[in-house]
């Protein structure tokens, strides 16, 4: 056991009472730790299994506290043990006879028939702990020697186990609750790592195994903010002057809505009882009527096609139609209420699960559907699966498919007038609003402005200074094949946005000759007047005399630069404005961060606009473009970065591919390295829209890939309908 990290956890967390560790002979107080309460047992050793370690530590305990106190827990060192829940439980109990309380156990299938136990013996597992009655603990004490002399197997919980049953004539307790109760996750590290708003965290007494000691203080802290919250929803009294306020009165709030709508279904049950209808006004029988229906998923009446509520599917990912990317990971909104609807289903599921002699676990969501009803709630249509286990009778453990029809119901809206002035105000401490009001907005732009500053470090560790990229030398690397009059736009705007503003920045354009046109050489002048004219700007140009691949020039573009230097992978119809370069320099970070802006991408204009251009290239709408989210290639990364990944692979000629495999070689990088992915749409990074021409001797996925392409600047899907409605 570390004594120097689980030690400060353990006893930041325990219950307030007596607690011991119980160590092999010879072991020492650590120094950072000198009031460790450490009980070196004689004449034992680290050995696994710990099985005199652990009967010699129930002997020590009998003759030192036997007299003192009624209970006994021994327990791993990698428990969780929530000391409210404890004492309730144990204050239930009559200490007064001989008990041996735990989960029990049999062994797993590979061990059944090999822990030499009779067909109603049990042993009660040791991880989540064990607790014993002081009149249990004095019969097994006696005779602690003869069951060290006399162990079958190496299992030190299984023998102390028989050593009970010998001794004190009891077994470990066969409730099936005690699973819960005594709760083990058998995810190995990642146990408790996730999420805690689970019901089974919320019922146990205790937790195992906790692998992390920093995890125990997550846990502890998790619980004492339930349990505040809990006690919260238990508060009657007013208090304004507490702090806490606030949040009592959204317990409040949310506690009234419930009851509302439950009066409103018992008004709504009874109306139809009465035949003189007059006794509840129109407000009041309307809102009997919305509100006091049962909760279902067929509430809602559309008066016409057009109003029809749409289903998003859920399985692993969310499918929905809302969305410009119709598959996503599904959100935390979403997953919290997934996770708090499964709870209380499995409640209700488990309301009288004591009674009937059986339980029902939930596995998992097969597959679902939801949406919103704008008037009555969030609708589920889930397909769970679930273990259905019987432990009354003929014992069995079976899996289930069950359909589950929710609806997370809407109450009505209540308004309440308060003086912002004095509103949850300490009367004793008067102050001015205005002015606090003031003071939180300064704050709040002086952090703004702050964090643009330092964001970068801010999105990975504080540990390490790491100085600001504001001045960084942006080097844009341009790959080019014909195109003149694209390239002319181009060099215009990098003229305005970074030549006349003397921006840190530098343009390297790879130059291919073009079989659709005969330009190469005016490229090549447009290069040479622009360095005439800007002598100390870096402008240069490299010529290759073969076939164009992109993946390749942007690597020979890449040599050209220093590892040390910031590089911008662009094409010649992207336009930018200066803001753009910033988030460059800020989402970009040596070591850290490859930042791959999501460029928003214009529909032909001609459908649009009836003319060859957009009038306004950065006019952002939906009717104007899309987000190109499947769209790498534009990119900004550190040379010495884009060596470590392998650079970019220069076998992929023609059109597309090479950005997506470098991007997949950063996201397979991202596990073994520190490197991550910026991602995030940037609205001063625009492709102007241009014909997609697409070869047809390009290989059939570089193909695909530029005919999904194509197609998907055809226009918005409100313009394409317009189109196809005018042509019938």
């Amino acid at each position: 056991m570390s004594f120097h990290l689980y030690f400060p956890a353990i006893k930041n967390t325990k219950l307030s009472t007596q607690i011991m560790f119980f160590s092999s002979e010879g072991s020492a107080v650590p120094q950072n730790e000198p009031n460790l309460p450490l009980v070196a047992l004689p004449d034992v050793d680290d050995s696994y299994p710990p099985q005199k370690k652990s009967f010699l530590m129930l002997k020590h305990m009998w003759d030192n506290y036997g007299r003192q106190y009624e209970w006994f827990l021994r327990a791993d060192d990698d428990v969780y043990i929530r000391p409210d829940k404890i004492e309730s439980f144990l204050r239930t109990v009559d200490s007064r006879r001989p008990l041996f309380i735990g989960q029990a156990g049999r062994g797993n299938q590979e061990e059944f028939g090999l822990l030499s136990l009779e067909y109603d013996e049990n042993f009660c597992m040791g991880g989540p702990g064990v607790i014993m009655s002081r009149s249990t603990l004095s019969k097994v004490a006696q005779h602690v020697g003869y069951c060290l002399k006399n162990l079958y197997t190496t299992h030190e919980d299984v023998e102390l186990g028989r050593c009970v049953q010998k001794f004190a004539g009891i077994s470990c307790t066969w409730s099936y609750e005690m699973q819960t109760i005594f709760y083990h996750n058998g995810s190995g590290n990642a146990a408790f790592t996730g999420d805690l708003k689970k019901k089974e965290i919320h019922r146990a007494i205790t937790l195992h195994p906790i692998k992390d000691y920093r995890n125990m203080y997550r846990i502890h802290n998790y619980m004492k903010v339930r349990q505040r919250v809990l006690s919260l929803v238990r508060y009657r009294l007013e208090a304004p002057n507490l702090k806490m306020q606030p949040i009592i009165q959204m317990l409040q709030v949310r506690e009234r809505k419930y009851k509302r709508i439950r009066a409103y279904r018992d008004m709504l049950a009874m109306v139809s009882h009465i035949k003189d209808n007059h006794t509840l006004n129109k407000e009041e029988l309307r809102n009997a009527t919305l509100f006091g229906q049962p909760a279902g998923v067929k509430k809602f009446r559309p008066p016409n096609h057009n109003a029809l509520l749409v289903w998003e599917f859920i399985q692993r990912s969310i499918f929905s139609p809302y969305k410009s990317n119709p598959r996503m990971r599904i959100g935390t909104s979403l997953q919290e209420g997934l996770d708090d609807v499964v709870r209380e289903v499995m409640e209700m599921i488990n309301m009288y699960s004591k009674q009937r002699g059986r339980v029902i676990d939930f596995k998992e969501i097969l597959y679902g559907y939801t949406r919103q009803d704008p008037l009555h709630g969030i609708d589920y249509i889930l397909d769970m699966l679930l273990v259905y286990r019987k432990y009354r009778g003929r014992k069995m453990t079976v899996p289930v498919r069950r359909h589950a029809y929710i609806q997370q119901q809407f109450a009505g809206i209540a308004i309440r007038e308060v003086d912002s002035q004095t509103e949850n105000q300490d009367p004793s401490t008067p102050t001015n609003s205005l002015s606090i009001t003031s003071n939180l907005k300064e704050a709040f732009d002086r952090s703004v402005s702050s964090l643009g500053r330092h964001f970068p470090a801010m999105l990975f560790s504080n540990s390490e200074p790491r100085e600001t990229n504001e001045d960084k030398t942006i080097h844009f690397i341009l790959p080019l094949s014909g195109r003149f009059d694209t390239f002319r736009r181009f060099v215009q705007t990098y003229e305005t946005e970074c030549l006349k503003t003397k921006e840190r920045a530098s343009l390297t354009v790879v130059l291919y000759p073009s079989t659709q046109e005969n330009t190469l050489q005016r490229i090549i002048d447009t290069m040479k007047g622009l360095q005439k004219q800007y002598p100390a700007a870096d402008l240069k140009y490299v010529t290759m005399y073969e076939e164009f691949a992109r993946a390749k020039a942007l690597s020979i573009g890449a040599s050209h630069q220093a590892q040390g230097d910031l590089l911008f992978f662009v094409d010649v119809d992207i336009a930018f404005r200066q803001e753009a370069l910033r988030r460059i320099r800020q989402r970009t970070v040596q070591g850290r961060s490859v930042y791959y802006p999501i460029v928003f991408s214009e529909f032909d204009p001609g459908r649009l606009y009836g003319r060859t251009a957009s009038p306004d290239h950065f006019a952002i709408t939906g009717k104007a473009g899309y987000w190109r989210q499947y769209g790498f290639g534009i990119c900004s990364i550190y040379k010495e970065d884009l060596d470590n990944v392998g650079g970019l692979n220069t076998t992929i000629t023609g059109w597309g591919k090479e950005d997506v495999d470098l991007f997949e070689r950063i996201v397979r990088q991202m596990s073994t390295s520190r490197l991550q992915i910026f991602r995030a749409p940037d609205p001063d990074i625009i492709h102007i829209y241009h014909p997609v021409t697409c070869d047809p001797k390009l290989n059939e996925e570089q193909l695909s890939m530029c005919k999904a392409t194509r197609a998907d600047t055809y226009g918005s899907a409100k313009l394409l309908e317009e189109v196809l409605k005018g042509s019938t």
